[in-house]
């Protein structure tokens, strides 16, 4: 018995000590991590809706009928259009990205933020290389009728493409919707 307690107590001890280890880590680090997010959110932005300088959030009543995939709208201060930051499910996980909506409900561009799709597959549409950035123009002009056919998918992505397109469509109606 007297072993048993001797055990519990150290093994007790391990994980109080990693568990500190760990909280003290989380502090450190998640002020960067929380900078360089933002960062590069807004690096999204800009590349979505570059003629905008700054942006005024929507309020998430105005577009509750789509809340379940889209987490926050802003509005361009000087009518270039909005931004549309939205989640979405894809071949692997999530998907976060900015979609802008010029001031005519056509997309001007998108921006992948945050994703964990198969590389060499799904993770080409948000790489720098000319198939992703291929992948990404395609969808400028576009409206909310746009289809996985109107676009340049990416060969071996079906998923990755056909969520990123439905994304897209649903941003431009939700924005569409806001009047």
């Amino acid at each position: 018995m007297n072993k048993i307690v001797k055990l519990t107590v150290v093994l007790f001890l391990i994980c109080a000590i990693v568990s500190a280890v760990l909280g003290a880590v989380n502090e450190v680090t998640k002020g960067p991590i929380e900078t360089q997010q933002r960062e590069k959110t807004e690096k999204a932005y800009k590349a979505v809706l570059p003629y905008a300088d700054a942006f005024t959030e929507v309020d998430p009543a105005a577009f509750a009928a789509y809340k379940a995939t889209i987490d926050k709208i802003s509005t361009a201060d000087n009518g270039a259009g909005h931004v549309v930051e939205t989640t979405f499910s894809g071949a692997q996980g999530s998907i976060t990205m900015a979609v802008g909506v010029d001031s005519d409900g056509k997309c001007a561009g998108i921006s992948i933020i945050k994703h964990s799709e198969t590389s060499g597959l799904g993770e080409v549409a948000a790489s720098s290389s000319e198939r992703g950035v291929s992948f990404r123009k395609s969808f400028i002009g576009k409206d909310e009728s746009i289809t996985i056919g109107d676009i340049d998918a990416i060969t071996g992505a079906t998923i990755t493409s056909k969520a990123v397109t439905g994304a897209v469509a649903t941003a431009i109606e939700a924005v569409k919707a806001l009047g």
